[in-house]
């Protein structure tokens, strides 16, 4: 055949430590049909401060696969909430094999064609909580690539048609694909009229999709006389690929005929018609994407020598299961981003008689509603039941409804169909399910009452069982709890929805406490981080004392707000918000800045020059605005300014050294007492918020930053300036032997200057 090769890429992105899968980076691909191979190409790569991170340490990155929807994973081990159904996936983890970079490739024959979903994180760190700018962080960068090699001009077998093939010696195989529309129950291939070799050395493989491999469902040809094989319960919608293998070591030129035949489960004695008026009748796409391909309602091709189609009559036989029943369609309403309800017409209580099922069909769209849940909820009606022991058992199937013949089979799974099993009945009257990120298509739900004896599960009579049932898409289950977060998440142009836990709380759905928070915990915290601000009283106190009454009200603001931004940042249950949290940190984080600036320059006795303080008040606090709103946890952003007042004090001090000749401050139990023991203190506290505090210690060890910074406060704001004795009253001037009198109230603008008074001008 002819293969045709395409490339695609994503753009590399920085990936982070597992925490939930809200910290995971999601690529998002599309593996068009007919595809033979996909092969993946890996890269990872080191950055640290714009360069080849070299010096980083390696940490293995974790990638998974899964085709349909993203993966769910679970590299804690966490419990999923109840009820929830988990889908596989497959996950390859990649080793460094360059200081800098490595490369990893992930094959994949005949993949599922449609999307295909990546997802990379790193191993869970020890929570450190660092400063922004305070270092070169390590970076690592994962960027995927995928490769695609697909078949073109696929030839296409026609249901009750023969094509005839003819294997010439250096080929070992061919390739069709037939489309399986609805309300088909079974699909029959048969091999006929093999001539070259002795016994027909031919494989027959079939598969749903993609093409066969190795495998999928196989028939031999040389030990089945006739070579049928059928697949019961075929996919709907979908192409079936038919691979007719030839034996190894065959020489010769081998020539045979293949035919498919459907069955309709809606005429189970009958087989589908060779030829439709429209496509819509089955349908079947308009293009079959071969070359020359059978419209529907056009005439068959003209025959030729190697390749001839024409009506065959095949028997059908009746099979168990070939008889379908009415799909109940549902109505979609969608409310929000993943917030959609399918109601039932005439629902949403569903009657289930006892002698069929009641069949209904949930359609997902694609890709939209894959990154969500998909929940189910079935409630039984027991006064329904007249005392008789029955059981309603449904059956979710993905792109197939499952209804057996067998009454008495509580099974959702066949050999090449796997399902989910809810049950109701007197003693346990409500079931749910839960499917995170659900394949995207059309979902089947089959219900079906059967009556409980000695003997198992046998047929009801009489009763007519009453459900009441309800399907809904949600982002995330039970919106995540009360100890969790539901994050609506986009990569480049898909959304989808995940956790994030909090107080300790781990899961799908935030519902494993294994390492949670106690409520007498959380209360310590808040408590701890809330009242270790008490500490800044003392330097209240020591600056109304001392007359820094602008500093004293910079102190009492800092208190405050940081008391409430640490009542409203807590991760548990215990919070208390008196404004917005964005508010509060504002606050939080300008009061503590400005605390520093407004001691630091008090340190700096500015105050026989008021103005110039009062400048350098309102400078410091329009800096620090401005640093906070680019970028609240920069360093730079926020040491900047503080390093400026340090600035504006050490020349102040330097200043007056030098006038008087003497070190300032000029006494030793200033700098034994105060000074030293103030910048030890503001030092530590530094030191515990930079470098010791992560997430498991930040109730204590914030608290003690808290106690520390205030500490300082109070050792190093300067004592009441004593008023200077060089300054005296000023001698007044006299005019020639008058005295300039300002009237008071003139001078306030009390009254108009026109109409002063004679009194403004006294004489001596």
């Amino acid at each position: 055949g002819l293969f045709v090769t395409d490339y695609f890429t994503r753009t590399p992105r920085k990936l982070s430590p597992f925490r939930s899968f809200a910290s995971i980076e999601l690529f998002h691909f599309h593996i068009p049909e007919d595809t033979v191979i996909a092969v993946w190409n890996l890269i990872t790569f080191k950055e640290q401060g714009g360069t080849f991170g070299d010096q980083c340490p390696d940490r293995s990155i974790t990638v998974y696969f899964r085709s349909g929807a993203p993966s769910v994973i679970n590299p804690l081990h966490t419990h999923f909430p109840r009820d929830t159904a988990v889908p596989g996936s497959f996950a390859l983890t990649l080793t460094w094999t360059l200081p800098n970079r490595t490369t990893g490739v992930f094959n994949v024959t005949s993949p599922l064609p449609g999307d295909w979903f990546l997802a990379a994180h790193l191993p869970k760190d020890e929570g450190k909580i660092s400063v922004k700018g305070l270092y070169e962080e390590c970076q690592y960068l994962f960027q995927p690539q995928l490769i695609v090699q697909r078949l073109v001009n696929i030839a296409v077998l026609y249901p009750g048609h023969v094509t005839e093939q003819s294997m010439a010696p250096h080929n070992r195989s061919c390739l069709y694909k037939v489309f399986v529309p609805s309300y088909t129950s079974r699909v029959l291939v048969e091999v006929l009229r093999c001539r070259g070799a002795e016994g027909c050395p031919l494989w027959l493989r079939v598969r749903a999709k993609a093409p066969p491999l190795h495998n999928s469902t196989t028939l031999d040809c040389r030990e089945h006389a006739p070579c049928q094989l059928a697949q019961d319960l075929p996919f709907w919608q979908h192409w079936y690929y038919v691979l007719v293998e030839k034996h190894p070591g065959v020489p010769g030129t081998i020539s045979f005929q293949v035919t498919v035949q459907l069955t309709d489960c809606s005429r189970p004695s009958l087989a589908r018609p060779p030829f439709l008026p429209s496509s819509a009748s089955m349908n079947m796409p308009h293009s079959f994407g071969s070359a020359g391909g059978l419209a529907l309602g056009d005439s068959p091709p003209s025959s030729n020598p190697n390749d001839t189609k024409h009506p065959v009559p095949i028997p059908v036989t009746s099979h168990a299961g070939e008889r379908c029943w009415p799909v109940r369609p549902t109505l979609r309403n969608e409310l929000d981003t993943f917030s959609v309800h399918f109601y039932i017409f005439f629902g949403p209580n569903v009657s289930v008689p006892p002698d069929r099922p009641a069949v209904f069909v949930i359609n997902l769209l694609p890709v939209l509603d894959s990154g969500g849940v998909l929940n189910l909820e079935l409630r039984l009606n027991v006064s329904s039941l007249c005392g008789e022991n029955v059981t309603v058992f449904g059956c979710l199937n993905h792109e197939v409804p499952l209804t057996s013949s067998d009454n008495t089979s509580v099974t959702c799974e066949t050999e090449s169909l796997a399902g989910f099993l809810l049950s109701v009945n007197a003693t346990a009257s409500l079931s749910r399910l839960r499917i995170p990120y659900p394949q995207t298509g059309s979902w089947y739900l089959s219900l079906r009452s059967l009556c409980a004896t000695e003997h198992g599960f046998e047929p009801c009579t009489n009763v007519t069982a009453e459900v009441y049932l309800r399907a809904y898409l949600s982002p995330c289950i039970n919106d995540c709890g009360i100890y969790g977060q539901c994050k609506l998440l986009r990569t480049n142009n898909y959304l989808y929805a995940a956790c994030e836990c909090k107080a300790g709380w781990n899961g799908w759905g935030c519902t494993d406490n294994a390492e949670a928070f106690s409520y007498g915990f959380q209360l310590l915290s808040t408590l701890l981080l809330c009242l270790s601000n008490v500490m800044f009283v003392p330097p209240v106190a020591i600056a109304v004392r001392s007359h820094y009454l602008l500093e004293a009200a910079v102190y009492i603001f800092t208190m405050f707000f940081s008391t409430f931004y640490h009542a409203c940042d807590q991760p548990g249950i215990v919070v208390f918000c008196i404004m917005e949290y964005d508010v509060l940190q504002f606050c939080d984080f300008l009061g503590s800045l400005m605390s520093v600036w407004v001691t630091v320059i008090a340190m700096a006795r500015l105050q026989p020059i008021v103005k110039q303080a009062s400048v350098l008040y309102l400078l410091g606090a329009m800096l620090l605005s401005m640093a906070l709103q680019m970028d609240r946890h920069g360093l730079w952003n926020l040491l900047g300014p503080s390093l400026f007042a340090l600035g504006i004090m050490a020349v102040a001090w330097t200043a007056r050294t030098i006038r008087r000749r003497h070190c300032y401050p000029p006494t030793w139990k200033r700098w034994a007492f105060y000074l030293c023991p103030g910048a030890l203190i503001a030092a530590a506290a530094v030191l515990l918020y930079a470098f010791v505090e992560t997430e498991e210690n930040y109730f204590y060890i914030h608290s003690i930053w808290h106690l520390l910074i205030a500490g300082s406060v109070g050792f190093l704001l300067p004592p009441r300036a004593k008023p200077s004795r060089r300054l005296g009253p000023l001698p007044r001037r006299k005019g020639c032997g008058y005295q300039l009198c300002v009237n008071e109230q003139e001078e306030l603008g009390l009254v108009d200057p026109a109409v002063a008074s004679i009194n403004s001008i006294c004489t001596s």
